[in-house]
């Protein structure tokens, strides 16, 4: 069962004079994107995201310095999982930072934790362009990136560059889109090697619906002897990211065997490939991620954690963009969320926001730490 120490400390509060300078300054950041946001949203969503991530990569010891004051996690939501200490309970999602560029960026956003990848054995370009779209008025995204990546070896080396981490860090894993499926196990074996001493957990991507017969590992058949095999690479803790379209009671069963076979937790859940959730989809495939998401991955989450809670670390992830979905999915068992498409949305200041209404959230109900609220629905 894994371990959520709650902090101890009271809520967080500021004298005025720096209240007041840390909401101008949050004013400022605001209307700046509110400005840039629009320019932003005339390019490729792909290009505005590749733009994105150099904006980081360049403001990391400037604006970054101001946006960590703004982002800053209050003492409340920090917590100790899986032996790691997790100063917010919000991550960054798998698929935004796919070969770990922009770690060292990450914690002036105000994340406690971020997962890099997916990462294959081998580099590939994914899917032609473009594959990257924005349905805004759902406040969504539809991609069929197809697990584009630079390969194994320079995500390693990056990581290895980093040193300490400032935070965090897990690897999401997946096989290339070449490999046939009767040799994908060797993938995941050969991933499980390369991160295994490097990461501070793994996350095996079986969910993705952009490389073709991936979810048809989703099986006992596949995951019980490669969670077998993990625990004999690594110690370091195993996770598995399921996806959101299939029946409750088939997530439970496919989640309870997991567990059993030795999986440390639940990353629940992928995109959906219902395209239909949107107004106007566009043709060729792809899954959606975003609000369009957000019932339909609760409704799977809690059917998990109604079985799992206390037995193994859940993580939500799928439509989450606020304070109180947050709260919901923590309340229904999750020690940790993750987001992506409510950051692209969002802003860089966005997590400031959902960790002052967690905050408010946990007072209006007596908790004092964020622990106490975990798990609070099946308590």
């Amino acid at each position: 069962m894994p371990s959520a120490g709650p902090a101890s400390a009271p809520p967080v509060r500021r004298n005025s004079a720096s209240r007041g300078a840390a909401e101008t300054l949050h004013s400022a950041t605001v209307v700046l994107y509110r400005f840039a946001k629009p320019l932003l949203f005339r390019l490729d969503a792909e290009q505005a995201h590749d733009l994105g991530k150099q904006l980081l990569r360049a403001s990391a010891w400037g604006p970054a310095r101001h946006w960590r004051r703004i982002n800053r996690p209050p003492a409340p939501l920090g917590q100790t999982l899986l032996g790691l200490k997790f100063a917010s309970p919000i991550g960054l999602a798998a698929g935004f930072d796919k070969d770990g560029e922009v770690i060292s960026a990450l914690p002036s956003l105000g994340f406690g934790f971020a997962e890099v990848g997916t990462v294959t054995p081998r580099p590939q370009e994914g899917n032609p362009r473009p594959r990257l779209f924005r349905h805004r008025s759902e406040r969504s995204l539809q991609n069929r990136l197809g697990f584009n990546n630079q390969g194994m070896d320079a995500l390693r080396r990056r990581l290895e560059d980093l040193g300490s981490f400032p935070f965090p860090i897990g690897v999401n894993i997946g096989k290339n889109k070449n490999t046939a499926e009767d040799q994908a196990i060797d993938d995941y074996r050969q991933l499980l090697r390369a991160f295994g001493d490097l990461a501070d957990y793994l996350v095996i991507n079986v969910s993705s619906p952009n490389t073709p017969g991936l979810r048809d590992l989703q099986s006992e058949a596949f995951l019980r002897p490669l969670l077998h095999e993990a625990r004999e690479i690594t110690e370091q803790p195993v996770l598995v990211k399921i996806a959101p379209d299939m029946e409750p009671q088939q997530a439970v069963d496919l989640c309870a065997m997991v567990v059993e076979a030795g999986a440390a937790g639940i990353v629940g859940t992928n995109t959906t490939s219902r395209l239909d959730r949107v107004a106007e989809p566009i043709p060729g495939g792809g899954g959606l991620s975003g609000r369009v998401l957000t019932e339909a991955s609760f409704e799977i989450f809690q059917a998990i954690a109604r079985e799992l809670f206390g037995k193994a670390l859940l993580i939500s992830v799928g439509g989450i963009d606020s304070a109180s979905e947050i709260y919901r999915r923590l309340r229904a068992g999750a020690s940790l969320v993750q987001i992506y498409t409510a950051l692209v949305y969002g802003g860089p200041t966005l997590l400031g926001e959902l960790h002052r209404g967690l905050v408010e959230l946990l007072e209006e109900d007596g908790f004092e730490n964020l622990g106490e609220a975990i798990g609070a629905d099946w308590r």
